[in-house]
């Protein structure tokens, strides 16, 4: 049992906030604490360029909310923790779990070498609303799909705790003896210092994020949430990932908030669907890299470089999808349609696999999370659990049309178009040639034309679905 006066090594991970930080709350409860953050090479060396900037942004926010005095190391956490607990005289190391396999692999293997030497690490969960252990069906299975988990496996289990403020007062501890700083992590990265212009990376700019959403898009979210061009998505997901704001903080304070029942429904839903994609990698720790519906091994994926690098480049010709891609590469995030639209249009238009995809988010996404990113892809090809249906191929043209009907956000991203009539904006190919004249336009040249046809491109995905 821990005794008040004692010092205790608070281990941040992805938890970069002091409210509802309960490993943080517990130690400042008991005395002066030693805040670090471990560079761990085997598991985040391997995060995306994008990714990379905002933990380099987000470990300069925390620092100065700890008053200088996080500490920075990077090596194995295992000999970490045990130097440190040698050095500064502990016995206890706090920490919040990630329900990340590989992680969750690490933690179990740390606390057990660690008690070896009397040093008890005490493991808080603040990252989810529902224990993945606990959210299982009555026969103790794992759900599959989404609407009975939500419904029974959730909602009908313990209701999200509330959230608890940050510690008035922090005595922290800084380790002058250690050398290594921020700078020595190597995490800002020349290609995406463009990102600085459209983040506020820190505690701070997340609560600033969550109140201008409740304040000015929730009434109307179910209506707004499709149509890129409006911003109406709350854009947390980064500051969830990296934590720092929690799901609780969102859930209750988006739950309590005056808005219509309806629309607080529907925003909490979506929070459901990021504890059913943790869910499904808890259960299934192969899921980012293997079919769920092991069927699609068999799947004739082509290997088409040509396509691969239109759809990275946004340089398909289909307008709708080439925003999206574009998007992504200017501020490192892109609106959840248009990431539904050329996901689709990756694994069913062009046939490539949804690895590629996978990766292409992982590298360049602000919110790349592996549950997350993992489950949705599979869900668009077709492959996960509750997938949708692998005949459900989102036409661009179509879609391009109903939710961005005025062209505000595809002229935003592509603005060779912008002379365009809305007639034709998602559509090119099929304007008039005085038409192309009159907006400036020269197919193959100022703009590229399709790189497949869709109604083609659309029954070889069926027919090869069908083979299967």
């Amino acid at each position: 049992m821990i005794k008040h006066n004692q010092k205790t090594i608070v281990w941040f991970r992805k938890d970069f906030r002091l409210a509802d930080n309960l490993a943080l709350q517990q130690a400042v409860a008991h005395g002066q604490i030693i805040p670090i953050f471990i560079f761990d090479h085997d598991i985040q060396a391997n995060i995306g360029q994008s990714t990379k900037w905002w933990l380099h942004q987000s470990l300069i926010a925390l620092d100065k909310d700890l008053n200088n005095r996080l500490n920075i190391y990077q090596g194995n956490p295992e000999e970490i923790l045990h130097t440190l607990a040698v050095k500064f005289q502990t016995q206890n190391v706090y920490f919040n779990t990630i329900f990340e396999p590989e992680q969750l692999r690490q933690d179990r293997l740390i606390i057990e070498r660690l008690q070896q030497y009397n040093i008890t690490c005490t493991a808080f969960q603040s990252q989810l609303l529902w224990l993945p252990a606990t959210t299982v069906k009555s026969d103790k299975t794992p759900y599959k799909v989404f609407t009975p988990f939500y419904r029974n496996g959730c909602l009908q289990s313990i209701p999200p705790r509330k959230p608890i403020t940050a510690p008035k007062n922090i005595d922290a501890l800084f380790d002058h003896e250690n050398r290594t700083t921020l700078k020595d992590l190597q995490l800002r990265l020349q290609a995406t210092d463009h990102l600085d212009q459209f983040w506020q990376v820190s505690e701070h700019g997340a609560l600033q994020q969550l109140h201008a959403f409740i304040q000015d898009k929730l009434a109307d979210y179910e209506q707004g949430r499709d149509i890129p061009s409006l911003q109406a998505t709350s854009q947390l997901s980064p500051y969830l990932h990296f934590g720092q704001i929690s799901v609780h903080q969102i859930w209750h304070a988006v739950a309590q908030s005056q808005a219509p029942a309806a629309q607080i429904d529907c925003f909490l839903k979506q929070l459901g669907w990021r504890e059913f994609s943790y869910n499904l990698l808890y259960h299934f720790p192969t899921l980012p890299d293997q079919n769920f519906q092991q069927k699609f091994d068999n799947f004739p994926w082509q290997t088409n470089a040509k396509f691969l690098q239109a759809w990275q480049q946004g340089q398909t010709g289909y307008p709708i999808v080439d925003a999206g891609m574009r998007e992504l590469a200017q501020t490192g995030y892109m609106h959840n349609r248009v990431r539904m639209i050329v996901a689709s249009f990756l694994v069913k238009n062009l046939l490539l696999h949804w690895h590629h995809g996978r990766d292409w988010f992982w590298q360049h996404l602000v919110d790349a999370d592996l549950a997350n990113n993992s489950a949705s892809w599979q869900w668009v090809a077709g492959c996960g659990v509750d997938a949708a249906p692998y005949f459900r191929i989102f036409n661009p043209v179509l879609q391009g049309e109903k939710f961005d009907k005025q062209g505000d956000y595809t002229r935003q991203y592509v603005p060779e178009l912008t002379k365009m009539p809305d007639k034709y904006l998602h559509k090119p190919w099929l304007a008039p040639e005085a038409v192309m004249k009159t907006s400036g336009i020269t197919l193959g040249k100022h703009y590229p034309w399709p790189v497949v046809d869709l109604d083609t491109s659309r029954k070889q995905a069926l027919a090869a679905y069908k083979n299967l």
